[in-house]
């Protein structure tokens, strides 16, 4: 399989203040091969085996309060790392891994990135789209 790079759809109002946290169009990717997916939002770094990605389904529209930035779910734990509103992604690991915070005392069961094509990256991880009539 190819390597398959996705970027993250950036809302123009959101731009300034996600570039001061070192988050710009160019520092930020979701990337699939064979072997592992690897997302990098600025600064942050989560890496995982591509067999530990158990489930994907598309989202959104999403508040943004709760999607613009880096996040971490007071309910399940997950991490999002957003850019805009509009539509994402939300990967769930059968294995939770670390995103947020180095080391290993914080790991994440699932991550939802707010990437341009979200059907494109649904489908490289080989998962039902966000429009399909069954769950994920």
């Amino acid at each position: 399989m190819p390597v398959h790079r996705f970027a993250f759809r950036f809302d123009p109002r959101f731009q300034v203040p996600l570039a001061l946290l070192g988050i710009r169009p160019r520092t930020c990717a979701v990337v699939v091969d064979d072997e592992t997916v690897a997302i990098r939002f600025g600064p942050w770094r989560l890496r995982t085996a591509r067999g530990n990605v158990v489930g994907a389904q598309g989202g959104g529209p999403y508040r943004w309060w709760r999607v613009v930035g880096p996040h971490l779910s007071l309910a399940d734990g997950g991490v999002t790392f957003g850019t805009g509103t509009t539509a994402g992604v939300c990967l769930r690991f059968g294995t939770p891994v670390p995103g947020l915070a180095p080391g290993r005392w914080l790991r994440h069961p699932a991550a939802t990135v707010t990437v341009t094509d979200p059907d494109a990256l649904l489908a490289a991880l080989s998962v039902a789209s966000p429009t399909a009539s069954h769950p994920a």
